[in-house]
């Protein structure tokens, strides 16, 4: 808790903070953002974020040796959590474009088709330059709640900031509720289910932190699958399909848990799955409409899908293959990088589909099976889709997080949460081309992994040598 405490007042003057903000400004504390200030408090950021990982990990060593159970990881995630709810944004300025995008369903704009540009105010100052003039790419429910947040905090940038978190903490919740039912169906153990995605640093400094939807939507997802592996088909498909209204990406869970339903129907295979799909999709169809008629908006998100490529960095494994044919090509002709990236992200998006299919097909006979081949199809897309941002592995993390893990697993899983949580930088700036940063990051990720199973890898703490037995003991 102290680390998390050290991040958020670090996050103050280092982190994706407001242009003018009126809370250091009565309090004289606006030196904290300019200078040796900035220093200071990118310094408390960076150790605070030491101090979660260390604590997490070795929360991880004592849950894999079975000597804390669920109720310490649970009051571990509230305790670190609760520091973040009222700290600025952090390593994102995502949740300034949110409600940016709900002041304009506010006013009467349509959010699906002009950016937060279109109506300038304290809130679409704040955005980050690429996304101001780019409609909003999120399902109906989340522009309700956007402009309800904006709303009720009379489109205050601060307030809205903190109303915004607490409601999307709402998903941290679910999602803690749903993890130890998830692995008792797949065959996990609830400690390290809830470890490994909901006391994850990654989830919690970046979900919560950031303040980004992916969080209410993760938790919607996983508490959506649990009520279907409850035999509750209806009820889990209705919550992932708000899932899908927040954002579009949960929608790939959706043909797996039909075949999970249609496994449990009477019939052909053939009939089964036709009236698992007709029911899913009636399902999906009533709650996708109510959310879109009482936002009232239309199904302009779809197109605004598209808006996320701009974003270029070398998560996306496409987008990464791109970039280095366009370097190596550049060095001998000088050629314009986008018809690179174009073929490189086609061939990830065919890639992708087939994929997703094989994975589908894998899981026809249904049943908690097919949630671990639902799991592996979010990771594809996290890799394949044309732009990847670090807390998109958060979707793979959530339904995979209740399955058996092994030590070496859970080793790999430190590890690469570690580095996703720090290859952003904390005013939301990529960290992904600083290649000496990326060397540290790298060392700090493997010295964490290793230190889940090994205590004290490097040999720094003093434990006193046992005295050597006398002669006359002897």
């Amino acid at each position: 808790m102290v680390g998390v405490s050290l991040v958020a007042l670090g996050g103050a003057g280092a982190g994706a903070v407001v242009k003018t903000d009126p809370v250091l400004t009565d309090l004289s504390l606006s030196w904290i953002r300019y200078g040796h200030g900035h220093d200071l408090a990118t310094a408390l950021l960076y150790a605070g974020l030491g101090l979660v990982i260390w604590a997490w990990v070795r929360l991880g060593r004592m849950v894999h040796r079975r000597h804390v159970g669920s109720l310490a990881v649970l009051v571990a995630i509230v305790a670190w959590t609760l520091p973040l709810l009222l700290s600025p944004p952090l390593f994102s300025k995502d949740v300034y474009s949110y409600l940016a995008q709900g002041q304009l369903a506010l006013h009467g704009f349509d959010p699906y088709r002009v950016g937060p540009a279109a109506l300038p105010s304290p809130l679409s100052d704040n955005v980050s330059w690429v996304w101001q003039n780019t409609p909003a790419p999120y399902g109906p429910l989340f522009i309700l709640i956007a402009k309800s947040v904006v709303w009720a905090t009379g489109a205050g940038v601060i307030g809205g900031v903190v109303l915004m978190r607490l409601v999307l903490a709402a998903g941290l919740a679910l999602l803690c509720w749903s993890l130890p039912g998830l692995a008792r169906h797949l065959g996990g153990r609830p400690a390290v289910a809830l470890w490994l995605a909901g006391a994850n640093p990654l989830m919690l400094v970046h979900l919560i932190g950031g303040g980004h939807n992916d969080i209410l939507m993760v938790g919607l997802m996983a508490a959506g699958v649990l009520l279907v592996l409850d035999r509750r088909h209806a009820h889990g498909i209705a919550l992932v399909s708000a899932a899908v209204a927040i954002k579009a990406t949960a929608v790939v869970v959706l043909p797996f848990l039909v075949l999970v339903w249609a496994a449990r129907l009477d019939g052909t295979r053939r009939s089964r799955l036709g009236r698992a799909v007709a029911r899913g999709t009636a399902v999906f169809g009533a709650v996708f409409a109510l959310c879109s008629v009482v936002a009232g908006v239309d199904l302009g998100w779809i197109p605004a899908l598209k808006s996320s490529s701009a974003i270029v960095n070398w998560l996306s494994l496409p987008s990464a293959l791109g970039d280095f044919a366009h370097t190596l090509v550049a060095v001998v002709v000088d050629v314009e990088p986008g018809v690179f990236m174009a073929v490189a992200r086609a061939a990830g998006s065919v890639l992708l589909v087939y994929i997703a299919w094989r994975q589908w097909r894998a899981a026809e006979d249904g049943g908690p099976n097919a949630i671990r081949h639902a799991a592996l199809t979010m990771l594809a897309v996290a890799l394949l889709s044309p732009a990847t941002l670090p807390w998109y592995f958060s979707w793979p993390l959530v339904l995979g997080a209740g399955l058996a893990w092994t030590a070496k697993g859970l080793t790999a899983a430190v590890f690469f949460s570690s580095t996703l949580l720090l290859v952003t930088f904390p005013d939301g700036d990529t960290a992904l081309y600083s290649w000496g940063y990326l060397a540290l990051t790298a060392a700090v990720s493997a010295l964490a992994a290793v230190s889940l199973t090994r205590p004290d890898p490097l040999e720094l703490s003093f434990r006193p040598l046992p005295a050597r037995p006398s002669a006359a003991a002897g």
